[in-house]
């Protein structure tokens, strides 16, 4: 079984172009995806139908006006469970470029391993249904075994183990957002929500949610939705 630790990439940026807030993840996951490209191997990784097992955050600090500023230095936060994608990360994305974006620096890290108490998404979640927005088409319990159940998966494609299903992840779920999220991607819009989990004292939640937070939490984690933070206790 592999071991579950989670890789945290500080990226340090710079801007060479204004970019409005709903175009900035767009351009994210250019710069990291151009980079990925560069190499035969993470090329192939990028373009195989799999879970990918890494996430990111937006840019930090965050412009309150909307607009991330050209010449203006930001960080992006970068978190997987694959070590040699964290290599690779570390090593390509500081001297990397787009036409928007360009590398500095990078810190490294490992998440450490302690009680969590709860987990919150800073990006927006994204269930996807056969027919867009789950709001409108399946019920809240649903929403929770399809989340669960996407987490699980995750979990068990990576281990490459098949976890026993029976235990609760999560004591309570609060949506932060009283109507939907609106985010940008491919030039089309996609509905998604905030929330809270607090997270159940049970071993294998502890273990899950650790492992979330290097993956995502949801769909698209790689288009940079489902990006998780956590309070310890």
């Amino acid at each position: 079984m592999k071991e579950n630790k989670v890789y945290e990439i500080r990226l340090k940026i710079f801007l060479l172009r204004d970019i409005p807030v709903i175009k900035i993840m767009g351009k994210e996951v250019e710069f990291i995806d151009s980079a990925m490209a560069k190499d035969s191997k993470w090329l192939e990784y990028h373009e195989k139908n799999c879970l990918k097992n890494y996430c990111m955050g937006g840019l930090y600090p965050i412009e309150k006006d909307g607009i991330y500023k050209k010449e203006k230095i930001y960080t992006i936060i970068i978190r997987t469970v694959d070590v040699e994608l964290a290599k690779y990360f570390s090593k390509e994305l500081r001297n990397h470029y787009t036409e928007s974006i360009k590398g500095l620096t990078v810190e490294n890290r490992i998440l450490p391993k302690k009680f969590i108490g709860e987990i919150y998404t800073l990006t927006p979640l994204i269930i996807k249904t056969d027919k867009g927005y789950w709001r409108d088409q399946i019920s809240i319990n649903e929403f929770e075994r399809l989340l669960v159940e996407n987490l699980i998966k995750k979990y068990n494609q990576y281990t490459g183990e098949k976890i026993d299903e029976d235990f609760q992840l999560y004591t309570g779920l609060t949506f932060m957002n009283r109507k939907p999220v609106k985010v940008e991607y491919k030039g089309i819009h996609l509905l998604g929500d905030k929330v809270n989990l607090k997270i159940s004292d049970d071993t294998r939640a502890q273990e899950l949610a650790y492992f979330l937070l290097g993956t995502g939490i949801g769909t698209m984690n790689t288009r940079g939705y489902g990006y998780c933070n956590y309070r310890w206790l």
